[in-house]
């Protein structure tokens, strides 16, 4: 006895009647006939053995063998739509420019664009990071998509998470109760060098500029060795930092935001929603 062919055209028909619990409704869903949609439903049963759906003249409604098989046709489907959109991946070609910030550009960006690869493997990427402050005036010019940082409440862009501003300084140094406040900071520009020179402003404690540069990795290098305090993401804070959590004043929540140049390409478009749909799933509303 030969195993049952389980055609897709036929598993969308009974998905289609099933949550619509109509055939009318289904073959308007689908854009066919109810006369077509039925008998690709009988078809199906006939197929299996099994009746799918208890139809009557007032309702449709599924059988107890219907309801189990509805979500394996649901997984069957949506294996179907993977593996095509997995080849259709394959066949897409072009370049994609992608600015963002040092500390998402080191430790966060690189396994989502691993992952691309194998879903796009003809999609060239060009990532610089820096301030992103600098990079948006830039957007549709030098980049077409740049992942930024912004305070609570922004509205350009399109939302993907929330971070948590933090102090940070080193274990088995007390660098955050020295007088002046030693601060190692970024360059101008940068959103965290503003709102730690602000929040210290306006809580009157006095500090000092131990330390400035234009990268991040520099900055935890001499907050590492005891020598200063800074300001970075609680989730992002590498080896040998630790958080201040007293004894400093309180700074702003911030988003991550996701821009895109007008007009994207596919490439660019589908790199977006991949990247989107990433940092997303790793949110953590830490």
């Amino acid at each position: 006895m030969s195993t049952p062919n389980l055609d897709p055209e036929l598993l969308r028909a009974f998905v289609a009647v099933a949550d619509r619990l109509s055939f009318t409704r289904a073959a308007a869903a689908l854009g066919r006939t109810q006369a077509s949609v039925s008998l690709q439903v009988k078809r199906l049963e006939e197929r299996l053995g099994v009746a799918l759906l208890r139809r009557s003249t007032v309702r449709v409604e599924l059988t107890a063998a219907g309801q189990g098989f509805l979500a394996d046709a649901r997984r069957i489907l949506d294996l179907g739509d993977h593996a095509l959109a997995r080849l259709s991946g394959h066949r897409v070609k072009g370049r994609v420019r992608i600015g963002v910030m040092e500390d998402y550009g080191t430790r966060v960006l690189p396994a989502l664009l691993a992952a691309a690869r194998s879903q796009y493997p003809l999609v060239e990427v060009e990532m610089e990071v820096g301030l992103t402050a600098r990079m948006l005036p830039r957007l549709g010019s030098a980049f077409d998509l740049v992942v930024a940082m912004h305070g609570e409440g922004a509205t350009e862009g399109a939302f993907l998470r929330r971070e948590a501003a933090a102090w940070a300084a080193a274990p088995g140094h007390a660098s955050e109760v020295e007088r002046p406040l030693p601060v190692a900071l970024s360059e101008p520009g940068c959103l965290f060098r503003d709102w730690a020179i602000a929040a210290l402003e306006a809580a009157g404690l006095p500090w000092r500029l131990a330390s400035v540069s234009r990268s991040m990795a520099a900055v935890e290098a001499i907050v590492a060795q005891g020598l200063a305090v800074t300001v970075l993401k609680r989730g992002m804070l590498g080896p040998g930092l630790r958080v201040v959590e007293h004894g400093l004043p309180a700074l702003p929540g911030a988003e991550i935001r996701l821009h895109r140049a007008p007009g994207l390409a596919r490439p660019a478009a589908l790199m977006a929603d991949h990247l989107a749909q990433g940092l997303r799933d790793g949110a953590s509303g830490r």
